[in-house]
């Protein structure tokens, strides 16, 4: 615990001195480094889904240069420091877990995250309601995520996690009756209920969609990166093959490990 003190202490006062001394840190703003903050978020979450260690220690720092930095700018404005930050945490930690610091019973651990969505509801009556939680800016995807598990967490959801299969099918049929009246507005709309559709299947089966879909993007690019080695081989590029030679290669790529 000393050395861990010791090495917050040693952040506070490196950042101290940088704000002081560095021209660069020193004209940073709360709205120069929102921007920054959202990347280094982004990169972290690349280094965990390449199970990085050395990775992911190394973006965690970048992550907590910006509690440390945006902490150091409202102090110096007089709002709040780097403390207050950590013993606001604390309060809400022990606030949300009453199952822990209290005398309320939580088994599993859905009954936890119901506990903790009920509590944040209850604490600070969110404008807009249970979903008035949900970050405007996340990406679509992750937000339509957290849609669905707030809205699980009132007992609005499907009462067997297979039923939302039915959903799944009747979206897709929604959109291909759009399709063949080439109404772009209206395929757009029920491709976005599609969507949503699988999210909360993957939400129900415990799938991460966005890792699901990056797994697959990476899938495709080693996939499409043979058939350009391929071309490459008879000194083509992928757009000089036609689409037989192109599936025949993907035929190959899926069969590598």
């Amino acid at each position: 615990m000393e050395n861990k003190l010791k090495a917050t202490a040693r952040v506070l006062e490196v950042m101290d001195t940088l704000r002081e001394q560095c021209p660069w840190d020193r004209e940073q703003t709360f709205a120069s480094l929102r921007n920054n903050t959202i990347e280094e978020a982004f990169e972290l979450t690349d280094a965990i889904t390449d199970g990085d260690m050395e990775g992911i220690k190394e973006e965690l720092g970048d992550v907590l240069l910006h509690i440390v930095f945006y902490s150091k700018m409202a102090d110096e404005q007089g709002k709040f420091d780097f403390a207050d930050v950590c013993n606001a945490l604390c309060e809400k930690l022990i606030y949300r877990h009453p199952h822990i610091y209290s005398d309320v019973i939580a088994d599993s651990p859905e009954e936890v995250k119901q506990n903790w969505e009920a509590l944040k509801l209850r604490k600070k009556a969110r404008k807009g309601g249970l979903l008035g939680g949900v970050p405007r800016s996340l990406p679509a995807m992750v937000k339509a995520f957290r849609i669905g598990e707030k809205a699980a967490s009132a007992g609005f959801d499907w009462e067997q996690k297979q039923d939302v299969w039915q959903k799944v099918h009747e979206e897709i049929a929604e959109v291909e009756a759009e399709m063949r009246a080439e109404n772009r507005d209206n395929i757009e709309s029920e491709i976005g209920d599609l969507f949503f559709a699988l999210i909360n299947a993957c939400r129900l089966y415990g799938i991460d969609p966005e890792n699901a879909l990056e797994r697959t993007n990476k899938k495709f690019i080693k996939r499409f990166n043979h058939i350009e080695a391929r071309a490459a081989e008879q000194d083509k590029l992928v757009s000089d093959l036609n689409l037989e030679q192109m599936e025949s290669y993907w035929q190959e790529a899926k069969k590598l490990k």
